[in-house]
């Protein structure tokens, strides 16, 4: 699955992997499912996007400022990639995260998106633990973890909307700070 927005941006979003039902189906991220309904109205909110999100490819969304990729590059069996899948897929997200040169803050969707993001940049997990709203400084960059915004985490409440929208008010008061 291809990454989705511009190369110039300074705020990439990771997220897991791409869904059967959505990514794969439709050809770009987080368009198909719940997932993309909750992240691009909070994308569109904070002035990451523009446009309408109507969960097709061909509708009127685009990034702005942001891309989005995801930690593994291709749906895993049951939703869970595998150590291996995860240790094949590094260098992909490796070389995405080196092709965005404004680059500045990552959004870490998931403890698995905080873990790759974390093994790309050759850094110590310990040293950098998950937690929802964290904030680590990586280098030059300032890596942001949120839940990530499945349909699960929603319904059983562990992320809810405005739990979300408070990462992505910390990213855009970052992202403010360096004008």
């Amino acid at each position: 699955m291809p990454s989705f927005g511009p190369l110039n941006g300074r705020l990439l979003i990771v997220g897991l992997a791409p869904g059967l039902r959505g990514a794969n189906r439709t050809g770009r991220p987080f368009t198909g499912d719940y997932a993309g309904e909750l992240l691009y109205d909070t994308l569109i909110r904070y002035g990451f996007a523009t446009g309408r999100f109507e969960a097709r490819p061909d509708d009127t969304l685009r990034l702005v400022d942001s891309r989005l990729t995801n930690a593994v590059r291709c749906v895993p069996p049951e939703n869970k990639p595998t150590t291996q899948e995860m240790r094949t897929c590094r260098p992909f997200l490796a070389a995405t995260i080196g092709l965005l040169p404004r680059l500045s803050a990552i959004v870490a969707l998931g403890k698995i998106a905080h873990d790759q993001v974390l093994a790309a940049h050759g850094e110590r997990l310990s040293h950098h633990k998950f937690a929802h709203g964290a904030v680590h400084r990586i280098g030059d960059l300032v890596l942001f973890d949120s839940y990530h915004c499945s349909r699960y985490n929603t319904n059983t409440g562990v992320l809810t909307p405005e739990m979300f929208r408070d990462v992505f008010a910390k990213v855009r008061a970052h992202i403010d700070a360096l004008v």
